[in-house]
């Protein structure tokens, strides 16, 4: 399940999961396109990218940037929400 953290500037949505078996968090990141979505995922801590569709890599540098800095914000709230539905 995946939890909304933020909205940016431009319509990009940053939501975050509960703390998984293996201990990551993953990130859904989705912004809205003409024809669809923009979407991306990330797994914490690692900073591991995947499923990137519509995101160029400059996005997606700008994107582990502003990850990084909310880091420790995202990893409280993914505890949070993991001990809530324990």
């Amino acid at each position: 399940m995946f939890y909304n953290y933020v909205e940016l500037n431009d319509g990009t949505q940053i939501a975050y999961s509960n703390f998984l078996e293996d201990g990551t968090v993953q990130i859904g990141i989705e912004r809205s396109t003409e024809d669809g979505f923009d979407s991306a995922r990330c797994l914490l801590p690692a900073f591991s990218w995947s499923e990137v569709d519509g995101f160029s890599q400059d996005e997606v540098d700008k994107l582990q940037r502003f990850l990084r800095n909310n880091l420790p914000l995202i990893w409280r709230l993914a505890g949070e929400v993991s001990r809530e539905y324990a």
